[in-house]
């Protein structure tokens, strides 16, 4: 009955996924063509880049579907979509599983083996304590580093294709890559030329199993047990101060105690000193507003450093540095100066090695022997500060570390970068506040440095003194001719390699950037900074950043400081936040939960469109439930694309032209109402609420193959005329309508429908315009409506007599108010038909219904 040879007897979805990526791509129909575009007519997206080591997850999933949605419908919009794919593979997850993957762990002071194979391959997890893993030089590490992220990429980029993402894959980048490094040293270079990055020696969070610095954004509060000690402090009245502390063991690091200037049980002190308990320091008693009259006693012991609190409290109050625990978490050997007296230095001598743990339990100990210890420690529960990937408590420790300005110490800056957020359009709007409460929450600058292996090098050198020792306070910093540079192994300027280390010679800077200090520059390594001008003239500021609502104070503020810095500018005009994955019971779903669901699975069962039907019935900004052992939207998906598949086989099969004349009301209403449709999904797709232009197109498409289309089959099969010429040309219209509404959300199923009919790609066609259906459907969209009930009304008259909806009937009676009469008629003979009534009546009624139905009696 058909005259497209293309459609086949059985439409099904499994294997469109491998057909159509591979003719998407050998026909170029994502392709970015520069020359055909124009900064009015580009839309750019600063593409997450994931990070490149182990597995995507179904996160990813969700969140690049609600990112591809955009794509394609502004593609179909007309625009120049520039749509580039990056891979984060620097910093520590990459090391972490390189160290797993292969046995090993990176010892700088190795030499280069040529001929290094790891112990072995596979991240089972039989090297994950450093005492089972094989040290290695630096450069076999960072080799291993590369090896593995490159094979990651792979297989990440394997399961984006099968999803269906619209993604140039030409237009690429590696966070690790000369570009890369390039883009990421000269910005560094411009912040130091610029006074915007500086190296200073402060406390720093620090994470002890890492052994590196970690910023504040980084940062994460878990609950754990713990326990208040009630300690004495001496006065020199021979009187006692009591403190409640759950750390103990930093009474050696003790600079002073500290109660609010208007606690009245204090304010007599203020000026005096008083003596810590075991170790005899004189230590005075201040002042500060952020001390708490309701936590404990009211009085609390400033060291250096327990917390983030003491930090603010020894910098504004001028207090000396006395730390007492090193870079590995030990308490450290050599005593502070400041405990003089014999008893005080034996009992130091104590703790000495042990860990912050042990050292606790001996201090206790001690404090119970002098008597300084009232009671027995208080059980509690308290947040304490992680590394977001770390599994022990952090330390504060003195280091000297590279910082960018960020505006926690400049009003200026920050002012301007509260400015930024507001001239970005996001969606949804109330994730603009998590964003401004994080500029205006700031404590630091954003401390960049790492004290890890792979990443982007921090291009500085050293120039060591007679002595032998750095000077510091001279950096010598890379020229952009000399980008990208290790200066681990490259000279500096103006010195040769065999002055390195040697007095009056040099020394490069070992550490690298934060990796956060590379993906905020995620514009500029797309886009060609500094490399490709016109193409960075092009898409900068771009159109949409796309991001999870958890990095909005890492990822997106470090994009908007980067940008404010080197170009004054906001980055994007939009930021579309996406919400987590939560399990069946509401929690979300991550890898250190052991709840995450990897998405290969997934697809291969149900098909790419299924999942990206599930992902895109969810709105931004707001989380989804996903159940591995029932996941009913996505088999919702499913249904959609196979129903989808089967009605286009089946309005193509009717004989008849797609631009004939829709003469028939019923055919007109159809196409008014599509007409309402496709202007709520432009509305709703221009909003940024994909999940609404889904729901209007999907409702009405329901509506259309159960009610329309089996209300006109009988007269689209009938003879030649206009009537049958009529059904067939709204059938085909509204079938080439759908498939492009359903384009962005269902990409494969809709490609196979619409290539049985047409040469092209359906997602290089022009989205649907209100335009091309108003003329073709001017009868209202009340007709389709009262026609949809009437012939609800009529199949469930039979279902009630228990008879087929293949029964004919001999007559019936539709009663309806007077208007929904004079409408009704003029669907009158496609009802008869369909309901294979001989004789249909109307009578006005108050109610609808259909009633009197007389059953044709069978033949004797």
């Amino acid at each position: 009955m058909t005259d497209h040879p293309r459609i086949p007897d059985k439409p099904a979805l499994e294997g469109l996924e491998s057909v159509w990526g591979d003719a998407w791509e050998r026909e170029g129909v994502f392709r970015f063509d520069r020359s055909a575009a124009s900064r009015d007519t580009i839309y750019s997206i600063d593409t997450p880049p994931p990070t490149a080591s182990g597995s995507l997850h179904i996160g990813h999933v969700f969140s690049f579907t609600h990112i591809d949605l955009v794509a394609r419908y502004q593609r179909m919009r007309g625009r120049h979509v520039f749509y580039p794919m990056g891979w984060d593979d620097n910093g520590l997850p990459t090391e972490r599983r390189v160290q797993n993957y292969y046995g090993v762990r990176c010892d700088p002071s190795l030499p280069y083996d040529p001929d290094f194979v790891p112990p072995f391959e596979g991240g089972d997890n039989k090297s994950t304590k450093a005492a089972d893993q094989q040290p290695i030089s630096r450069r076999n590490f960072i080799e291993l580093c590369e090896r593995l992220t490159v094979e990651d990429e792979q297989q990440f980029e394997a399961l984006f294709r099968q999803l269906g993402l619209s993604v140039d894959w030409k237009q690429s980048y590696r966070t690790i890559a000369d570009e890369a490094l390039f883009t990421s040293q000269l910005a560094f270079v411009r912040n130091v030329e610029r006074g915007e990055a500086y190296q200073a020696l402060a406390p720093t969070l620090w994470d002890v199993t890492f052994r590196t610095a970690v910023a504040q954004a980084e940062l994460e509060d878990r609950e754990q047990a713990g326990h208040y000690h009630r300690v004495t402090f001496h006065r020199p009245d021979g009187g006692t101060i009591e403190i409640e502390t759950s750390r103990p063991e930093l009474i050696p690091a003790c600079v002073a105690l500290v109660a609010h200037p208007d606690d009245e049980r204090y304010q007599q002190l203020f000026g005096t000193t008083v003596t810590t308990p075991v170790f005899g320091v004189e230590v005075p008693v201040v002042a500060h507003h952020l001390a708490q009259k309701d936590k404990g006693t009211g009085i609390a012991m400033i060291c250096t450093f327990g917390d983030v609190t003491d930090v603010v409290w020894w910098r504004e109050l001028d207090l000396p540095n006395r730390a007492i625990i090193g870079f590995d978490g030990r308490v450290i050997a050599e005593a502070p100066d400041a405990i003089t007296s014999e008893a005080g230095r034996a009992a130091y001598a104590e703790l000495a090695g042990k860990t912050t743990f042990s050292a606790k339990q001996a201090v206790v100990e001690q404090l119970r022997a002098s008597g300084d210890l009232l009671g027995e420690p208080k059980a509690i529960t308290h947040p304490v500060k992680f590394y977001e990937k770390g599994d022990r408590p952090l330390e504060i420790v003195s280091t000297r570390q590279w910082y960018i300005v960020n505006g926690a110490r400049d009003e200026g800056l920050q002012r301007t970068l509260l400015e930024r957020g507001r001239e970005i359009d996001w969606h949804p709007d109330f994730m603009r506040v998590r964003y401004e409460n994080w500029v205006s929450g700031l404590s630091g600058d954003w401390l960049i440095s790492r004290q890890r292996f792979f990443g982007v090098p921090i291009p500085v050198w050293y120039p060591l003194d007679a002595a032998g020792d750095p000077v510091f306070d001279e950096p010598i910093v890379a020229t952009r001719d000399l980008l990208p540079v290790d200066p681990s192994s490259a000279p500096a300027p103006g010195y040769d390699e065999s002055q390195r280390g040697e007095p009056g010679g040099f020394v490069g800077e070992h550490d690298i950037m934060d990796t956060w200090a590379t993906s905020s520059l995620t514009p500029q390594l797309a886009a060609g900074w500094e490399r490709d001008p016109e193409l960075f003239d092009l898409v900068f500021p771009y159109s949409l950043r796309p991001q999870a609502q958890d990095i909005i104070r890492t990822w997106l503020f470090s994009t908007v400081l980067r940008a404010q810095l080197e170009h004054g500018a906001g980055p994007w005009t939009n930021a579309a936040i996406s919400g987590f994955i939560v399990d069946p019971d509401r929690k979300k779903m991550s890898k250190s939960k052991g709840n995450v669901v990897t998405p290969a699975g997934l697809l291969e069962q149900h098909g790419s469109d299924a999942v990206r039907y599930w992902a895109a019935s969810s709105r931004l900004g707001t989380d989804a439930a996903f159940d591995p052992q029932n996941p009913t939207q996505v088999k919702i998906g499913r249904r959609l694309a196979i129903k989808v598949l089967n009605a286009a086989k089946f309005i193509l099969g009717f004989d008849g032209r797609a631009d004939a004349p829709v003469s028939v009301p019923i055919d007109r209403s159809m196409l008014a109402e599509l007409a309402d449709v496709v202007a709520s999904a432009t509305r709703a797709f221009d909003a940024y609420d994909h999940a609404r232009a889904l729901e209007v197109a999907e409702t009405f498409f329901w509506t259309f193959c159960d009610d329309y289309l089996e209300l006109v089959k009988e007269r689209a099969y009938g003879a030649p005329s206009p009537e049958q010429a009529s059904a067939v040309a709204a059938l085909k219209t509204a079938l080439s309508v759908l498939l492009r509404l359903f384009a962005p959300v269902i990409p494969f199923a809709t490609e196979e429908a619409w290539r049985w009919s047409n040469d092209g790609s359906v997602h290089a066609s022009p989205w649907p315009e209100t335009d091309e259906l108003a003329a073709r459907g001017e009868a209202g969209v009340e007709l389709l409506e009262l026609a949809s009930l009437a012939l609800t009304g009529i199949r469930r008259a039979k279902t009630d007599a228990k008879a087929s909806q293949k029964t004919p009937v001999t007559s019936a009676v539709i009663a309806a108010p007077a208007a929904a009469i004079a409408l009704l008629e003029a669907v009158a003979s496609d009802l008869r038909a369909v309901g294979r009534i001989a004789s249909l009546s109307f009578v006005e009624a108050d109610e609808f219904e259909v009633r009197d139905i007389v059953f044709e009696a069978p033949e004797a």
